[in-house]
């Protein structure tokens, strides 16, 4: 089974017991949600790589086929990590005071990269986004924090 760590096929074993149904495994479909719930950031262009399908009930994974998948996406250099996100987020902040408009955030998740829907964008944002001010800025950091489950920055 892969070279993944007991401890790390404990967690997959999990991650398949709530997504998957018994003895199928989990729909392909799904196959970037899990990796993200195992603390992976692949790309949609890597998932689709590893097997990962657009549609739902197209393929099943067993957790012998996610296993590597789940390997080579670890090793993968191309992720972007907490002070990757800060970096650019920073690009946003005119006054370099650590805010940026929550308008300008909406906008690049809308339309840069990689974009998100608008309800993607609305469940992210009621799940990690602090409050804004009344001149429509917040702090990017815990939101980034809260996004990559960091606890060690300052709210």
């Amino acid at each position: 089974m892969a070279d993944v760590p007991k401890r790390e096929v404990e967690n997959v074993e999990f991650v398949f017991e709530v997504m998957g149904s018994p003895g199928e495994g989990i729909d392909a479909f799904d196959l970037g949600d899990a990796l993200r719930s195992l603390n992976l950031n692949p790309t949609l262009a890597l998932i689709e790589k590893m097997g990962g399908t657009k549609k739902r009930g197209e393929k099943k994974l067993t957790i012998e086929e996610f296993l590597p998948i789940y390997s080579q996406v670890k090793k993968e250099k191309d992720q972007g990590c907490y002070e990757d996100f800060i970096e650019c987020l920073k690009l946003y902040d005119k006054e370099e005071n650590g805010t940026m408009l929550l308008a300008e955030l909406s906008h690049a998740l809308l339309s840069l990269g990689e974009n998100l829907d608008d309800e993607q964008v609305e469940i992210l944002f009621n799940d990690c986004m602090p409050p804004e001010d009344d001149d429509g800025f917040i702090k990017y950091a815990p939101f980034l924090a809260k996004m990559c489950e960091r606890t060690d920055v300052e709210q």
